[in-house]
C-alpha cells in the first residue's frame, strides 16, 4: 500500500432502517437525508421527516483533511419533526467522529459514522460491500491485521453557534470551485474542500505557490478591491478572481474556472488566423507581382514570419547531371533574423544517395512529411543533423500533375509538433506557388505570342515599335544613320482568294524566311500585318538602303515558291524612310515609310521609293475616299450586320456582335479595314460610332418588343471613340432615348486600347459598369498585356483573337495557350468567347477546354438585320419548344 493510501482518510456511513442495512461511502461535499425519495440518502421510516438532516463536508482548519458535520433540518433551516440524536444526545448539529451513532427520531432509522485510514482502495471497496460492516472492521482491527482509525477532533467547533453553522452550510464549503483566504501576513487562513483537493500542498508552499504569488503586492497596486488574473499551475491555466476585504484584512481568491483548453484553443485559433492571413497576403504577392522571383521571396517571408519558423524552403526536382539520378536543389530560402542561410549546401542532392528515398516516394504520392528529427528514420536523422534541423514539415509542389518539387518549413532550435493548421497552410501555399509558376509559364508564352507573329514567328508590330524606339535612342546618341523599310507583297490577295488561306499562309511563312535570310546581321524584320512587313536598318544610309539592300530584297523574291504543289511567284513594293529632321521619331518614320510604299505601288509595284517631304500630301484617291466617307452617314450608306454568339454546349444564341458595313453607290462595299482607319484619323469615327450604338440599341429594343428572347449585343469602340470626353453621357442618352436596359448593351475595346493607359481605362470602365453596361476585351492575345494586368479592370467578357483559333491546326503550342487563357480568364470570373471559329475540330477543342461561347462562320456569317430577325425568330421558337440540344451543333 502506497504512502498516499496510508495518509488518505476514508469516510463511511452505515445506515440501518426498516429496509435493512447498507454502507454508503461519503464522497460528495453535501448530502440530504430524509424520507423523500429525492434525498441523496433515503431513510425508510415513517418517523423520519421528508428532509430530516443535512450532511456537510467540512475542511479541518490548518490541515489538508476534512470531516463531516450533520445538521438537523433541511437547507432552508426548517428543523425535523422528531429531532436528531447523536450518541443518545439530542442536538442541532454535530461534527461527526469515528464510531458516532446517529438516530433520526427513533430507533427505526439510525446510522453509524466511520473515519478510517491505512485502508487500501480494494479493502475500502470490500468494506462498502460487506454485509456486516462492524464484523469487517473488527477483523481489520485484529492484532494479526492491525487497523488504525483516525478520530477527527472537534475542538474547533465545540460550542459553535448558529452563525458558525450557517457558514458551514454556506457557498464556500459546497461550491466545487477552489476558494482560498490569506491574511495580510501571507498566512493561509482558510481553504474550502475544493481548494484542498485541487491544490494539496498550498499551505506548505504558501506565497511561493502560483495561486498566492504576488497577491500582497497586487492588492496594493490594483485600482479597486477586486480584479481578475490568469495563473498557471503545473501546466494548467486558471482564471482567478481576487477580492481584498479591508474590513477583515483578508484576501479571498476564487478559482473561477480552469481555462487550459480554452487558452490552447485561443492560441491555436490566433495562429490559424495568422496563417490564413499569411496565405492570403502571399497569394496576393504571387498574383500581383509581375516578377515571379520577387513574388516568391515576398511570399516566403510572409509565411515564415506568420508560422514563426527558422527557415522556409522551396526545392525543385531535376536530374543530377553526373549520375542521371533524381535530385533536388534549393531554389528559394527565407531565414529568420540571426539564422544562417543554407541554400549553398542544398544543391544537386540525390534522393537516393542522401538516404531520402522515403521523402521522394511520400511526396510523389501527394502526402506530407512532418515530425521531429529524432522521430525520423536513421538515414534522415543523419542528413538533417548536418544542418542542425530539429523539426521538419514538407509538402509536395505539383505543376500540371507533375511532382515538381516541395515546400518546407523547419525549426533549428526546438522540437516542434506541427499542427494541422500549419500543414494545411503549407499545402494551400504550395498550391498558390504552383499556380503562380504555371501562370508565369503561360504568361511567358502569351508574352512571346503578344510580341511575335503566330504565323511567321517574326516580331510583331508591338515588338518592332519597341525595338525601333531603342534603336533611335542609340542612333541619336551615337550620331549614326538609321532607316526603316515598309514592304508589301504585290497582289497577294489574289493568291488568298484563288488558292485559299492555307496556301496563302504557307507562302507568307516562306516569304518571311527568305526576307530574314536576305538581311544583314543586326537588322530586324517584323510582320506588320497581313502581307506587310517592316524592317529596321541600323547604321545604314539612304544610298545604301536604296542602291544595295532594297534591290537585293526584291531579287530574293524573284525565285518561285513551291507551296502545296503550286508554283507561285510574288513581288514586293518597298518604302524607305531615313531618321532625320523630317522623320525624327518612330511614329513619323513608320508613317513616312508607309507613304513611300504607297508611291512605290503607284509607280508600278516591284520597286522601292525613298521618302521625300513632297510625298506627304494626300493622294487624290485618299482625298476622294475621305470625302465620300464624310457624306456616308448623311446619305445613310452605313448598315449594321450582326454575327451571333453561340453557347458552345447548347448551341443557343446568347448574344450578337455588331459589325459596320459601308455600301457606297460608286465603290460598292468598302472593307472596314479601309475606311475605319481613315475615319479614325479624320475624327469621323466619333459620329459614326455614336450612330452604330444608337442603331444597335434601337434594333435590340425592337426585337425585344417583337417577343424575341432578350440578349446582349456588343459594339466595338475605336480608340478615339473610347477616349472622347463625353462618352458616358452619350451612352446614357442613347439608352434613355431608345429605352433599352443597360445590361443588353455590351461595349468592346481592343486589348491595345485597354493597356495604353490603364488608369484611364479603369476609370472609364468603372463608370460604364456602374451604369450597368457589359464590358469586353476584344482581340485578346494580340496586344502586349497579361491577364494579371487586365484583372484590374471591371470586365465581363474576354474575346480570344481569331488568329489563335486559325493557328490551331498548324501549331500544337497554340492549343496550350488558348487553354491557359480560358483557365485564367474563368478564374478571374470572365466569360470566354472564341472568335473566328470555322471548323468542327476547333469546336471540339474549345468545348474540351470549357470555353463558354464562340463566334464564326461555323455557325453564322454576319447577318443583315432582316436575316438576323429570321434567325432570332427561329431561336425563340426553339427555346420555347425546348429543342436546343448538343447534337444540333
Amino acid at each position: 500500500m502506497s504512502n498516499n493510501e496510508q495518509e488518505k482518510i476514508r469516510h463511511l456511513l452505515v445506515v440501518q432502517d426498516t429496509q435493512g442495512q447498507r454502507t454508503i461511502p461519503l464522497l460528495e461535499a453535501t448530502y440530504s437525508l430524509g424520507r423523500d425519495s429525492r434525498n441523496a440518502i433515503v431513510l425508510r421510516s415513517r418517523s423520519v421527516s421528508r428532509q430530516h438532516a443535512i450532511l456537510l463536508r467540512v475542511t479541518i482548519p490548518n490541515t489538508e483533511q476534512y470531516g463531516f458535520r450533520i445538521i438537523d433540518g433541511n437547507f432552508t433551516g426548517k428543523r425535523s419533526t422528531n429531532g436528531l440524536f447523536v450518541n443518545g444526545n439530542k442536538c442541532f448539529s454535530h461534527f461527526l467522529q469515528h464510531g458516532d451513532v446517529i438516530v433520526f427520531g427513533n430507533h427505526q432509522a439510525q446510522a453509524k459514522y466511520y473515519a478510517i485510514a491505512n485502508l487500501s482502495e480494494q479493502e475500502f471497496s470490500q468494506s462498502c460491500a460487506a454485509e456486516d460492516i462492524s464484523n469487517f472492521l473488527s477483523a481489520q482491527g485484529s492484532p494479526a491485521n492491525p487497523f488504525d482509525t483516525i478520530i477527527v477532533p472537534d475542538s474547533n467547533f465545540e460550542g459553535a453557534g448558529e452563525a458558525a453553522l450557517t457558514r458551514l452550510a454556506s457557498f464556500p464549503e459546497l461550491i466545487p470551485n477552489p476558494i482560498i483566504e490569506m491574511d495580510l501576513e501571507g498566512t493561509v487562513t482558510y481553504l474550502n474542500p475544493a481548494a484542498t483537493l485541487k491544490f494539496p500542498n498550498l499551505r506548505q508552499v504558501g506565497q511561493k505557490h502560483p495561486i498566492l504569488a504576488q497577491l500582497l503586492d497586487l492588492v496594493q497596486t490594483q485600482p479597486g478591491n477586486s480584479f481578475l488574473r490568469e495563473v498557471e499551475v503545473g501546466g494548467e491555466i486558471f482564471e482567478q478572481s481576487i477580492h481584498y476585504l479591508p474590513e477583515s484584512d483578508l484576501i479571498r481568491t476564487f478559482i473561477v474556472r480552469e481555462i487550459t483548453e480554452q487558452k490552447q484553443a485561443e492560441a491555436e485559433l490566433k495562429q490559424r488566423d495568422r496563417l490564413l492571413q499569411a496565405v492570403a497576403e502571399a497569394a496576393n504577392y504571387l498574383l500581383v507581382d509581375m516578377n515571379y522571383k520577387s513574388g516568391i521571396e515576398k511570399a516566403l517571408a510572409v509565411l515564415g514570419t506568420a508560422a514563426n519558423v527558422d527557415r522556409v524552403y522551396l526545392f525543385q526536382n531535376h536530374l543530377n547531371g553526373n549520375t542521371e539520378e533524381i535530385a533536388f536543389s534549393l531554389r528559394f530560402e527565407w531565414t529568420k533574423s540571426g539564422v544562417v542561410a543554407s541554400q549553398q549546401h542544398w544543391q544537386n542532392l540525390c534522393y537516393q544517395s542522401c538516404g531520402l528515398n522515403r521523402w521522394y516516394d511520400t511526396l510523389l504520392s501527394g502526402k506530407s512529411i512532418s515530425g521531429r528529427t529524432q522521430e525520423l528514420p536513421a538515414s534522415e536523422q543523419e542528413f538533417l543533423n548536418q544542418y542542425q534541423i530539429q523539426s521538419l514539415l514538407l509538402v509536395p509542389l505539383r505543376l500540371e500533375e507533375e511532382f515538381w518539387g516541395c515546400l518546407g518549413m523547419v525549426d533549428c532550435f526546438s522540437e516542434r509538433h506541427w499542427s494541422r493548421h500549419e500543414e494545411s497552410t503549407l499545402l494551400s501555399f504550395a498550391a498558390s506557388i504552383s499556380g503562380a509558376r504555371q501562370r508565369q509559364q503561360v504568361e511567358e508564352k502569351i508574352r512571346y505570342q503578344a510580341m511575335h507573329d503566330l504565323l511567321t514567328g517574326l516580331p510583331n508590330r508591338l515588338q518592332f515599335n519597341d525595338l525601333l524606339d531603342k534603336a533611335i535612342h542609340t542612333a541619336l546618341a551615337d550620331e549614326e544613320p538609321l532607316a526603316v523599310m515598309f514592304l508589301d507583297l504585290d497582289r497577294f490577295k489574289l493568291i488568298n482568294d484563288t488558292l485559299g488561306h492555307t496556301v496563302g499562309d504557307e507562302l507568307l511563312k516562306n516569304v518571311a524566311q527568305r526576307l530574314q535570310d536576305s538581311l544583314r546581321p543586326g537588322d530586324t524584320i517584323a510582320r506588320w500585318g497581313g502581307d506587310e512587313f517592316t524592317i529596321l536598318l541600323p547604321q545604314i544610309t539612304a544610298t545604301e538602303a536604296v542602291n544595295n539592300l532594297a534591290p537585293n530584297i526584291l531579287q530574293v523574291l524573284e525565285k518561285s515558291f513551291i507551296v502545296h504543289e503550286h508554283e507561285l511567284y510574288v513581288s514586293a513594293s518597298i518604302g524607305i524612310a531615313l531618321l532625320d529632321e523630317d522623320s525624327p521619331d518612330a511614329e513619323t518614320l513608320i508613317q513616312h515609310a508607309d507613304t513611300a510604299l504607297y508611291y512605290a505601288k503607284d509607280e508600278g509595284r516591284n520597286n522601292c521609293q525613298l521618302y521625300k517631304v513632297s510625298l506627304s500630301a494626300k493622294t487624290p484617291e485618299i482625298l476622294s475616299l475621305e470625302k465620300s466617307l464624310r457624306c456616308a452617314l448623311e446619305r445613310k450608306e452605313f448598315i449594321v450586320y450582326y454575327q451571333p454568339r453561340v453557347n458552345i454546349i447548347t448551341g443557343e444564341i446568347t448574344g450578337m456582335e455588331a459589325l459596320l458595313r459601308w455600301q457606297n453607290p460608286e465603290m460598292g462595299v468598302v472593307a472596314p479595314n479601309v475606311f475605319i482607319p481613315l475615319a479614325e484619323e479624320s475624327g469621323l469615327i466619333i459620329p459614326i460610332g455614336e450612330w452604330v450604338i444608337r442603331e444597335v440599341c434601337t434594333q435590340n429594343k425592337a426585337w425585344q418588343e417583337a417577343g424575341m428572347t432578350p440578349m446582349t449585343i456588343a459594339v466595338n469602340l475605336s480608340p478615339k471613340q473610347f477616349r472622347q470626353p463625353n462618352l458616358l453621357e452619350k451612352v446614357a442618352e442613347i439608352l434613355e432615348t431608345t429605352g433599352l436596359e443597360p445590361q443588353f448593351l455590351e461595349l468592346e475595346i481592343t486589348e491595345s486600347t485597354a493597356i495604353e493607359d490603364l488608369d484611364f481605362t479603369r476609370s472609364v470602365l468603372k463608370d460604364l459598369e456602374k451604369m450597368g453596361v457589359y464590358l469586353s476585351i476584344d482581340d485578346f492575345g494580340t496586344g502586349h498585356s497579361s491577364l494579371s494586368r487586365l484583372q484590374m479592370l471591371p470586365l465581363h467578357t474576354l474575346k480570344i483573337d481569331g488568329s489563335f483559333i486559325k493557328q490551331l491546326r498548324n501549331d500544337d503550342k497554340v492549343g496550350h495557350i488558348i487553354k491557359a487563357i480560358v483557365t485564367l480568364g474563368q478564374s478571374l470570373g470572365l466569360r470566354l468567347t472564341a472568335e473566328g471559329v470555322e471548323r468542327a475540330e476547333e469546336i471540339d477543342f474549345l468545348r474540351s477546354i470549357n470555353c463558354d461561347y464562340v463566334q464564326g462562320y461555323f455557325y453564322y456569317r454576319p447577318l443583315s438585320p432582316q436575316q438576323a430577325t429570321e434567325v432570332l425568330k427561329s431561336e425563340s421558337q426553339k427555346i420555347a419548344e425546348g429543342k436546343h440540344t448538343i447534337s444540333e451543333i
